[in-house]
């Protein structure tokens, strides 16, 4: 019921912002064509009035000769009346001019203002029937009933799905520039916002949630081996037999710590607590990020490893083999199957179930968190390879 409550009112507030978005863009259109419509109108009536003056300028001057013509025809002599008409003549032609030169251009044409609605706008009214819909989802559940004392409280636990209930889809695919296609190697990392990581030879490259290259996070001078995702937009990046791994953070782009090791770094993995670093095939080391304490793991050897719910993880190529160790070492169980062929990339979901890259047969293989069933979920014929 909270969980009902709480969803009816987020609804309800994506509903009242999406109703002042749209009351907000509207008024800023309705704002702008009031705008124009005051400048519009403005010009106009600015023509208007400098003609109007300019007309009655010329009327009066007209008026004027009126009064003038009808006092001559009284009081003048036909010598000043012949030389008042000539004047009256000169200054007729010139209103006579002033007229013509307005019927010639657009001044005596009618103008009116009138307002085109966006016909885009209009078509809201019919196109546009509903603010949107409500609709209930009804997915499986994800709660258990333990059976109990009818008196007893109802255990409800989260639902761990079958491995026979695993099925990929395809979410995205990342769209590589041309000019670096023939530099990249198999090495991709899924951040925890969406976006990825990608290795390429000597460089962590990002792309966005959309699959599409954003930038290049830092260049090395040595070859990258591996890397992973440690905290607080830290990654872990392995630089192989130089026995150095650093710290690298996204945001500033720069290495924020340098991890001296005994060893070569083929491979890391990380919890946020602890760092994991494969020495060779036969051990591997762990470094306490609190402290940056080291210690090693002799018989923990893999090809890859990764690190879930306290416990190792790591494929053996050459022997076809998955692995789950304890962080101190002590083994927990070695898997083989026929669908594994050349193990190479791991991970595991948030409910223990461990994903393996069987290279030799382009497989992906999902292996129970027992240890003791598999199912090939992509192949060949998805376009693995």
């Amino acid at each position: 019921m909270n969980t009902s409550n709480s969803q009816k009112t987020k609804a309800a507030e994506q509903i009242r912002s999406m109703r002042k978005s749209i009351d907000d863009f509207l008024n800023k259109l309705e704002q702008k064509i009031l705008d124009d419509l005051e400048s519009k109108h403005s010009q106009l009536k600015s023509k208007m009035n400098t003609l109007l003056q300019q007309v009655k300028t010329q009327a009066n001057q007209i008026s004027q000769l009126q009064s003038e013509f009808s006092k001559m025809t009284q009081y003048a002599t036909e010598l000043q009346t012949y030389v008042g008409l000539r004047e009256i003549e000169k200054t007729t032609s010139q209103a006579a001019k002033y007229i013509d030169e307005l019927k010639s251009g657009d001044n005596f044409e009618e103008k009116n203002l009138e307002v085109n609605i966006s016909p885009a706008l209009q078509s809201i009214l019919q196109e546009v029937k509903y603010f949107g819909n409500i609709i209930i989802n009804t997915r499986q559940s994800t709660l258990q009933i333990k059976p109990g004392r009818k008196d007893q409280a109802q255990n409800l636990v989260p639902a761990i799905p079958r491995i026979e209930e695993i099925k990929p889809a395809m979410l995205r695919t990342l769209t590589i520039p041309e000019d670096m296609k023939s530099e990249f190697t198999p090495v991709c990392r899924i951040l925890p916002d969406g976006k990825y990581l990608i290795i390429q030879s000597y460089a962590l490259l990002l792309f966005g949630n959309d699959g599409i290259f954003e930038r290049k996070v830092l260049t090395f001078t040595e070859y990258i081996s591996d890397a992973c995702y440690v905290t607080n937009n830290t990654v872990a990046v392995a630089l192989g037999v130089i026995n150095k791994t650093v710290l690298v953070d996204l945001k500033k782009n720069q290495i924020i710590q340098t991890i001296k090791l005994s060893h070569d770094c083929s491979g890391v993995a990380s919890d946020g607590k602890i760092l994991a670093v494969r020495c060779n095939q036969k051990s591997t080391c762990i470094v306490n990020l609190n402290d940056m304490s080291q210690a090693i793991l002799e018989e923990v050897g893999a090809t890859h490893i990764s690190l879930f719910g306290g416990n190792i993880y790591g494929t053996i190529f050459m022997e076809n083999n998955v692995c789950c160790y304890k962080q101190t070492g002590e083994p927990l169980w070695t898997f083989q199957h026929h669908d594994i062929n050349g193990p190479e990339g791991i991970a595991l979901d948030k409910h223990g179930f461990v994903y393996i890259a069987s290279r030799k047969n382009n497989r992906i293989v999902v292996v129970s968190p027992d240890g003791k069933t598999c199912k090939t979920i992509l192949s060949d014929v998805d376009r693995i390879n």
